[in-house]
């Protein structure tokens, strides 16, 4: 397979459309004061909006993504696309709490494109310059997570929360016109039946350690993640009065460590995994050591959110790398084991984010991040060894 199968417009068109979809999970996120302020409803319960979309994205993980290896990809994309339109606009339209939080659900069901994404680049490439790939799609990808908060922040500031689901609803359609023209089809690979199919994930679960091992580190990772970037609005407004703009301008601080993606997914070509994952950790420990002491200090969380985004991405596209190296004809079932271990632990961060905030304040949050931190070196040294 050579490289011409991948031009540089096809794979940083996908590395855009990964931004654009998973941001519409984000959207929320600086935006919780504004929604509980429409609804009259307490912090803690417009923190459901958040983790019903990362429960949705976990399950349209475990559902749709696996059909990419039984049905045309680009087919499964277009009609995919149809069903994040709906609930886009459902979210804006939404009359209460209730409806806005099941229509969060099927926004984060939906909007897993990106990683239909990830496993189509890493098969289009060339094998060694597969992590460079998957580095650029990532970095579009943590890109739009990041930015998406910038974005809704303003937009939620200047508009009302409303008008970004509004606004979203139209980059969605722009973007599936031109995946429309722009995207190749891919033949799938397997010939089996739905039930086989589901049946098959469970076998690769069972008989693949290494994906298990990095499900269980990119979920840890991603909590302390989730918890951050759940309770930072709430930080920002009591001890700073800062609105959702200024909660979402933070997004593009992590942008830095968004665009070190592709040199981290170059190295993860080079270098020994199981050494860049140990680094990654560290940094993030490191991060959330300096959260803990910057519960009023604006430049403490500036220098945190850089270092936990480049420790967290580079984690992330070491772990795919690993997983994507091995049993190249499920890369759609391999990347759903691994996402939906990633997403649940996304989902876990948020609960436990909230608890923290609402019981120890930020301490508490940022304790809770160092303790998902440690248990990711815990895990990896522990089983680094023993996997297959």
């Amino acid at each position: 397979m050579t490289e011409a199968k991948l031009p540089n417009s096809l794979l940083y068109l996908m590395a855009v459309g990964a931004g654009l979809v998973v941001a519409n999970n984000y959207y929320n996120q600086p935006l919780l004061n504004l929604i509980s302020e429409t609804y009259q409803v307490k912090e803690t319960a417009v923190s459901n909006i958040p983790l019903f979309t990362q429960i949705g994205y976990a399950l349209g993980l475990l559902f749709i993504i696996p059909l990419g290896d039984k049905f045309p990809r680009k087919k499964l994309i277009l009609i995919d696309f149809i069903a994040i339109v709906i609930s886009l606009l459902a979210a804006a339209l939404a009359p209460s709490l209730l409806i806005l939080t099941i229509a969060s659900f099927f926004i984060g069901f939906s909007s897993v494109v990106p990683q239909l994404f990830v496993p189509m680049a890493a098969q289009l490439a060339s094998e060694e310059r597969k992590g460079r790939a998957i580095g650029i799609v990532m970095s579009g990808l943590l890109i739009g997570i990041l930015g998406s908060r910038f974005i809704s922040g303003m937009v939620g500031e200047y508009l009302g929360w409303r008008a970004m689901y509004f606004i979203a609803t139209g980059i969605m359609l722009i973007y599936w016109l031109l995946l429309k023209y722009k995207l190749p089809e891919l033949a799938p690979d397997f010939r089996g039946t739905y039930a086989q199919l589901m049946r098959s994930i469970v076998h690769y679960f069972k008989s693949e350690s290494s994906v298990r091992l990095a499900a269980v580190r990119g979920g840890l990772g991603f909590a302390g993640f989730s918890a951050f970037w759940t309770t930072l609005v709430f930080l920002m407004e009591d001890s700073f009065n800062y609105g959702s703009a200024i909660t979402g301008a933070f997004g593009i601080l992590g942008i830095g460590g968004a665009l070190a993606a592709t040199v981290m997914g170059k190295l993860s070509d080079r270098m020994n995994k199981n050494r860049l994952i140990t680094i990654s950790t560290i940094l993030m420990i490191i991060a959330w050591g300096i959260f803990v002491f910057s519960g009023s200090s604006i430049i403490g969380l500036i220098i945190g959110v850089i270092l936990i985004d480049m420790g967290l991405q580079s984690l992330h596209i070491t772990n795919q790398n690993i997983i994507f190296s091995k049993n190249q004809d499920a890369r759609n079932r391999i990347n759903t084991i691994y996402m939906v271990g990633y997403f649940i632990g996304g989902a876990l961060g948020t609960i436990s984010g909230a608890y923290a905030w609402q019981e120890f304040g930020w301490t508490g949050v940022a304790t809770l991040g160092m303790i998902y931190s440690i248990l990711i070196l815990l895990f990896h040294f522990s089983f680094k060894n023993s996997v297959s």
